[in-house]
C-alpha cells in the first residue's frame, strides 16, 4: 500500500503553513513535503514537525525572482552563485528540519541558451551534490511540463535521466510526478518503470485539472498497484489543488489509511 504525504504548498492552503502541519495530522497524514519555507525560523516549523510526530521529506530551493516569472536558477548560465547561495540556504534548512532531499528548481531558460543551460545545470548540481552527501541528503529534480511552466529546462524524465548520468552522483535523482509526466508523453507506467532505478520520489494529481487523484483521464488505482509491485519504498507526495477544502476532498485517501484522528 502506497504511503501518502501532504504537500503543505498545496494542501490545507485554508491556514497559514505554521498551521497545516497540525491540519494534516489531523486528517491522518503521518509525513509533510514542503515547498517555500524561507519566511519561516527553522525552529518554528520543526516545533510543529516534532509536535505532530511527523515525518518531513523535502523543501524546494527557493525560485529567485517568483513574481517575475522565474522558477529556480539551477540551469541558468551566469547564476552559478546565486544558486550556490539559495542551496546552501535550502541545505541549512531541509538537515534543521530532519529531512532528507531537496528539489533543485531548474529554472526558465529560452530554447537558445539550452546549450550552454545544460552545462551549468550539470555542474551545479554535481557541485551541490557533493556539500549534499556530507549530510546524507538526496536532490530531486523535476520534470514539469511547458503548459504549466512555459520554457521550464526540464520537461521530461528521460531528458532528467540524462542529466543524472552527466551529473554522476548517486545522490541526485528524479521526482516523477505523474501529472506532469502525463501531460509530457504519456506512457506512464511503462516510463515509471523504466526509470525507478533513478526515482527518488513520486507525486500524484489528476490529469488534467490538477485536482484530488480521483478524477480525470488517469487511472491512479492502476498506477499505485504498480507501485507496490515495483518496490518503490518511498512516499508519494499529493500535490493536488483540492477542489474545495482539503478536508472534503480526502475520501479518495481513505483506503489507504488517511483516516481522521477525531
Amino acid at each position: 500500500m502506497p504511503r501518502f504525504a501532504a504537500n503543505l504548498g498545496y494542501l490545507f492552503t485554508e491556514r497559514p503553513l505554521i498551521e497545516r502541519f497540525g491540519a494534516a495530522a489531523a486528517a491522518g497524514f503521518r509525513a509533510v513535503e514542503l515547498q517555500f519555507v524561507y519566511d519561516h525560523a527553522p525552529s518554528a516549523l520543526r516545533a510543529e514537525i516534532d509536535r505532530h510526530n511527523l515525518t518531513v521529506l523535502g523543501v524546494n530551493t527557493a525560485p529567485g525572482q517568483l513574481a517575475s516569472g522565474e522558477f529556480g536558477v539551477a540551469a541558468i548560465p551566469g547564476r552559478e552563485a546565486e544558486f550556490a547561495a539559495l542551496f546552501r540556504q535550502a541545505l541549512d534548512y531541509i538537515v534543521a528540519l530532519g529531512g532528507c532531499q531537496i528539489h533543485c528548481l531548474a529554472g526558465r531558460v529560452p530554447p537558445e541558451q539550452r546549450p550552454a543551460a545544460e552545462t551549468t545545470f550539470v555542474q551545479n548540481l554535481a557541485r551541490a551534490a557533493d556539500l549534499a552527501a556530507e549530510k546524507n541528503i538526496n536532490l530531486l529534480i523535476e520534470p514539469i511540463n511547458p503548459r504549466d511552466r512555459p520554457d521550464y529546462f526540464l520537461n521530461r524524465p528521460e531528458h532528467a535521466a540524462d542529466i543524472i548520468a552527466k551529473v554522476g552522483r548517486p545522490n541526485v535523482r528524479i521526482q516523477f510526478d505523474f501529472y506532469h509526466v502525463q501531460i509530457v508523453g504519456g506512457d506512464l507506467i511503462r516510463r515509471f518503470e523504466r526509470h525507478l532505478p533513478v526515482v527518488g520520489h513520486v507525486q500524484i494529481a489528476a490529469v488534467p485539472s490538477r485536482h484530488e487523484p480521483d478524477e480525470g483521464e488517469l487511472n491512479y488505482p492502476a498506477i499505485f498497484d504498480v507501485l507496490d509491485r515495483s518496490g518503490y519504498a518511498g512516499w508519494v507526495g499529493c500535490e493536488y489543488r483540492p477542489r474545495t477544502r482539503t478536508d472534503d476532498g480526502l475520501a479518495w485517501a481513505r483506503p489507504f489509511g488517511i483516516v481522521p484522528l477525531h
